[in-house]
C-alpha cells in the first residue's frame, strides 16, 4: 500500500508540472495581478442563474409555439371556408420542378419561375424566403383532386409563415405536413430527387407528424409465413411491416410475431412482453424480419391469443403505452376459425384496434380479413403491389386519431432531441455533409377539420411545425458565468 501511495504521490507532482507548463495558468495569473485595480469580484448565485437561463429558455420555446399555434389557426380556418372543388385547377410551385424549362425554354408545368438566394439562417441553402413551395412524394400523384384542394387551402399559411419569420428571426423551417402526403415548407427550396429521379420523402412518416398525429400506441405486428405467403407476397408482407415500423416513435411499444402452426417471435429475448420502438428496436426488427422464410400452414388462432395477453398484461401492469393499443395482422387470407378469440380477449369493450392487411391479388378471403377489422374497430386494407404499402399503412393513423380530432385535442408535441438534415434525404443540396447534420428538436401541432357536418368524422387535415436546432438554446446560456462543475450551495466568486 505504501507503495501505491508513493506512485500517486509521484504522479500528482509530475501532472501538476506539465499542466503548469502548458495551461500557461503562470502568465494568466501574471497579467491577472496587472489588472488587478480595474477588475471588479462580483458574487453571483449559481440557483439564480440557473434560473434566469431556465427563463429565457421558455421565452423562447414559448415563442416557437406561439408561432405553431397560429400556423394551425390559419390552416383550420382556411378549410372551414373551403368548398371542396373536384374539378379545381391550380398552379402551384412545386419544390423538385421549379425553374426548370423545357426544350424552347418555357417553365414546365408547376415549375414556374422562384427566385432563390443563398440564405446564411438557413444553412446557406438557396431559398425564397417570401413565398413557400410544395413538396410531393414521387408515390403521390401532384394533380389529384384532394391534393389540389389542400394546397389551394393552405396558400393562407404563406403570410403566417412571413409574418411568424418577422416576429421571430431566430426561427428556421416551418411547414405543414398534409395527411394526403404533400409537404408545405418555408422558405421555399429547390428540391433535389435522389440519383433516380425519386422523392421518397413522406412528411407522414417523420415523427413530428406520427407523434402530433396520434397518441402514443403499443403495437403487435403478426405476420403469415405460411407456405402460401411465398414469392412477392412475402416481399410486400416484409415491406408493409417495415413501413408500420417506420411510424412508431420513442412514446411506442412493438413486438412483431410470425405464425404458421406455430408461434414465433421474430426476437425470442422479446417473447411476451412490449419492446419500445426507439431507433435501435426498429432497425432490430427490420435485419429480422429480412430473415424470414415461409413454411408450414397458416394457424391463426395461438397467435392472436398470445397477441392480445401481451397487450393486456401490458395494460394491467401499467406497461407500454398507457394509451392506443392494436394489432396488425399481415395475412394472404387463408384462416382457420378466429371469432371466439375476439369473444374471449376483445369483446364487447373492444379495446385493441386490429388493422388487417390483405396481401397479394387474390381476393378470395378478402371478405374474412376486412371483418375481423370493422368487428375490432380497425381498418382493412388489400395490397397488391409494393407501390401500394406506403399509402395503404398511413390509413391507421388516421383512425388512431379520430378520438384526438373529435375531442379536439390541439396537444402541441416535441420530439426526442435528434441528429437530421435541415431537409431530410435531400445531402446534395448543402456544400458539405457536416453543414446537414443538425442536432434539433421539432415542435409540431396537429390539424383537424372543423366543420359541422364533417366534425363527427374527426378528419385530421395535417400538422404544422417548426425546427428549433439545440445550437438556439445553448446560445442562451451564459457560458461565462456558467461552471461546468456543479455548483456549490452558496454564493459563489467569479472574476
Amino acid at each position: 500500500m505504501p507503495r501505491v501511495q508513493q506512485w500517486a504521490s509521484e504522479f500528482s507532482v509530475q501532472l501538476r508540472e506539465l499542466t503548469v507548463k502548458y495551461s500557461g495558468s503562470l502568465l494568466l495569473q501574471k497579467k491577472l495581478k496587472d489588472v488587478e485595480s480595474i477588475v471588479k469580484i462580483v458574487e453571483l448565485n449559481g440557483n439564480h442563474l440557473v434560473r434566469e437561463y431556465a427563463d429565457e429558455i421558455e421565452r423562447m420555446l414559448g415563442s416557437k409555439m406561439k408561432s405553431v399555434k397560429r400556423l394551425a389557426e390559419s390552416a383550420e380556418d382556411s378549410d372551414l371556408y373551403h368548398e371542396y372543388n373536384a374539378t379545381l385547377e391550380f398552379d402551384y410551385y412545386n419544390s423538385m420542378l421549379v425553374n426548370t424549362m423545357d426544350e424552347d425554354g418555357n417553365y414546365i408545368e408547376l415549375g414556374g419561375e422562384f427566385p432563390l438566394e443563398e440564405n446564411e439562417h438557413f444553412n446557406n441553402l438557396p431559398v425564397n424566403t417570401q413565398q413557400s413551395d410544395i413538396q410531393v412524394p414521387t408515390n403521390v400523384y401532384n394533380k389529384d383532386p384532394n391534393i389540389l384542394n389542400s394546397i389551394y387551402n393552405t396558400e393562407a399559411l404563406n403570410d403566417v409563415f412571413i409574418s411568424n419569420f418577422q416576429k421571430d428571426p431566430t426561427l428556421t423551417w416551418q411547414y405543414f405536413g398534409s395527411s394526403y402526403g404533400f409537404f408545405r415548407i418555408y422558405p421555399g427550396i429547390k428540391w433535389t430527387p435522389d440519383s433516380n429521379g425519386v422523392v421518397a420523402f413522406d412528411c407522414r412518416n417523420r415523427n413530428w407528424y406520427i407523434q402530433a398525429a396520434t397518441s402514443p400506441k403499443d403495437i403487435i405486428i403478426m405476420v403469415d409465413i405460411s407456405g402460401s405467403m411465398k414469392g412477392l407476397k412475402m416481399t410486400i408482407a416484409k415491406h408493409t411491416i417495415n413501413t408500420i415500423l417506420d411510424t412508431l416513435g420513442e412514446n411506442d411499444f412493438v413486438n412483431v410475431i410470425a405464425y404458421t402452426d406455430y408461434v414465433r417471435y421474430v426476437e425470442p429475448c422479446f417473447r411476451g412482453t412490449l419492446v419500445q420502438a426507439d431507433l435501435d428496436n426498429r432497425e432490430h426488427f427490420k435485419l429480422l424480419v429480412e430473415e424470414l422464410h415461409v413454411k408450414g400452414e397458416a394457424k391463426i388462432k395461438n397467435a392472436m391469443k398470445e397477441s392480445f395477453k401481451i397487450l393486456n398484461e401490458a395494460r394491467v401492469n401499467g406497461q407500454g403505452s398507457m394509451c392506443n393499443q392494436a394489432i396488425m395482422l399481415i395475412t394472404d387470407g387463408a384462416m382457420e376459425d378466429f371469432e371466439s378469440v375476439f369473444e374471449e380477449f376483445n369483446w364487447p369493450e373492444r379495446r385493441v384496434r386490429v388493422f388487417t392487411y390483405l396481401i397479394g391479388r387474390e381476393m378470395t378471403f378478402a371478405q374474412n380479413t376486412k371483418w375481423i377489422a370493422c368487428n375490432n374497430k380497425g381498418y382493412y386494407t388489400h395490397i397488391s403491389t409494393l407501390a401500394d404499402v406506403q399509402e395503404n399503412v398511413m390509413e391507421y393513423l388516421h383512425v388512431l386519431s379520430r378520438p384526438m380530432v373529435i375531442n379536439h385535442d390541439h396537444d402541441i408535441i416535441w420530439t426526442e432531441a435528434y441528429m437530421d438534415s435541415v431537409l431530410p434525404n435531400t445531402n446534395e443540396l448543402f456544400n458539405t455533409k457536416a453543414q446537414s447534420l443538425l442536432l434539433m428538436t421539432s415542435v409540431a401541432m396537429p390539424v383537424f377539420s372543423r366543420k359541422k357536418e364533417t366534425l363527427s368524422h374527426g378528419i385530421l387535415l395535417g400538422v404544422v411545425g417548426t425546427d428549433i436546432p439545440l445550437m438556439e438554446v445553448m446560445k442562451l446560456a451564459p457560458r461565462y458565468m456558467v461552471s461546468l462543475r456543479a455548483p456549490p450551495p452558496h454564493p459563489h466568486t467569479v472574476v
